[in-house]
This record gives C-alpha cells, sequence and structure tokens, in this order.
C-alpha cells in the first residue's frame, strides 16, 4: 500500500482492446474515483488465478515484440520480467530460447503455477514498486503488467527499471496512450488500469538513462509498446 493507497498488481492479459487484452465487459475512463478499484488489483488475481491462466490461452500474439526485444540480447541472457502472470506462453517463449528468467508477479497463486512449470527458473513474490534484488538484468519486460499501477506510482518505477538494468539492456513495457485511469472487468470484477501520456514516458526514460529504440500505439484502444535500451 501506497501513500496515496493505490496497490499494485502486475498481469499479462491476452489481446489488446484496451490498456489490457483480458476479456472486459465494459470499460471506461475516469480522472478520479478509481483508486479504490486499484487497491483490489492484487486480491483480484488471488482469487481468479487459474481463470486468469485460462483466459491467458497460449498464443503468441506479442511474438513479433518479444522477437524484437529478444534480437538485443545475446544468447543465454537474463531476463528479469516483472508481472510474470503464470509464465505462458511469454517466459516459456523465453526459456525454450535459452534465456534464463526471473519472473516476478505480486499474486502468490500465480508465482506457484510458475514454480510448478518451469522449477529451473527463479520466481519471486514481490511489489513491482519495492522491487531490489541487488543484481542486474540483461532484458527487463514489463508485458501488459506495468499499466495496473497509478499514474502516481508509475515514475518511480524507471529508477527501479533503471538499477535493474546491466549495461545495454533492453527495457520493453505497455502502457495507454494518454495519461488517465480505465476500469475493465474480469471475472465480475473492476478491472483497473493507469497511464501516462507520451511525453512523460519519453521523459522518465531519458532522465533514466534509456533511449527510445522503439514506440508504438496499437489499436484503438490505445494500447502502446514502448521498446528502449539502456545507454
Amino acid at each position: 500500500m501506497t501513500e496515496r493507497g493505490c496497490r499494485l498488481t502486475h498481469r499479462r492479459p491476452d489481446t489488446s482492446r484496451t490498456f489490457s487484452g483480458l476479456p472486459l465487459s465494459r470499460t471506461h475512463v475516469s480522472v478520479s474515483g478509481v483508486n479504490s478499484e486499484a487497491e483490489r488489483i492484487i486480491g483480484l488475481y488471488q482469487r481468479h488465478a487459474d481463470s486468469f491462466d485460462r483466459a491467458r490461452g497460449r498464443g503468441l500474439f506479442e511474438k513479433p515484440w518479444l522477437d524484437r526485444f529478444l534480437a538485443l540480447l545475446q544468447p543465454g541472457a537474463s531476463i528479469l520480467d516483472l508481472g510474470c502472470g503464470s509464465a505462458e506462453p511469454i517466459a516459456r517463449y523465453f526459456t525454450e530460447k535459452g534465456f534464463h528468467v526471473t519472473g516476478v508477479d505480486s499474486s502468490p497463486a500465480l508465482i506457484d503455477i510458475c514454480r510448478s512449470r518451469f522449477p529451473e527458473q527463479h520466481w519471486i513474490v514481490n511489489d513491482m514498486r519495492t522491487l531490489a534484488l541487488s543484481r542486474r538484468f540483461d532484458g527487463i519486460l514489463a508485458w501488459d503488467s506495468f499499466f495496473h499501477l497509478c499514474p502516481e506510482d508509475q515514475p518511480q518505477m524507471f529508477s527501479i527499471f533503471k538499477t535493474h538494468a546491466a549495461p545495454h539492456a533492453p527495457l520493453m513495457f505497455t502502457s495507454g496512450s494518454v495519461h488517465g485511469e480505465a476500469i475493465g472487468e474480469f471475472q465480475g470484477e473492476p478491472l483497473y488500469h493507469g497511464s501516462l501520456d507520451t511525453a512523460e514516458y519519453r521523459s522518465l526514460l531519458e532522465q533514466n538513462g534509456f533511449a527510445v529504440v522503439s514506440h508504438v500505439i496499437e489499436g484503438s484502444g490505445g494500447h502502446t509498446v514502448w521498446l528502449a535500451q539502456c545507454t
């Protein structure tokens, strides 16, 4: 829980209809009054870990972006996967290509699934905002996870990215396209998303030593992909 009362979760949905892509029955953007929904996110994924895993599916629609990310890494490199979910299908894709994954998620239930599937990898239950692993990684991914943070909590993440990034490490994350908050629905419960705007993300990346490699807004929902590299 932060001073602003916004609790963290990390998740990796399946398509890109809004900020995320889990099957949402409704979505709206708001400027206030949604932090109470953000507080419930961790519990939501704890309660519905198995449903999330099924809804996520095994289709790798992210593959073109993942391949661009991996192209910036050496074979066998280490990857920090923030918001690893149930490790399917992204962590599996990385491990099958010979990369070493450290997955972080706020849901113990989802980390248990990860450990059962890939016991040779490293899985950690942790709040993304307080991460301090005392090591650096060759690449950092926060795909459809970082945007579950409140806009007020997102800026501090860039110093955490920097602290955990090895020289020349790629960083890839997804966001919305405008500063604001959105609420969808998953398993009958509100599903929170937050975003800064493009200029804010560019400034934070630059301030923390990352150069933008690619930035693309995908789809009418404004699902935005950022690929940057530590300079």
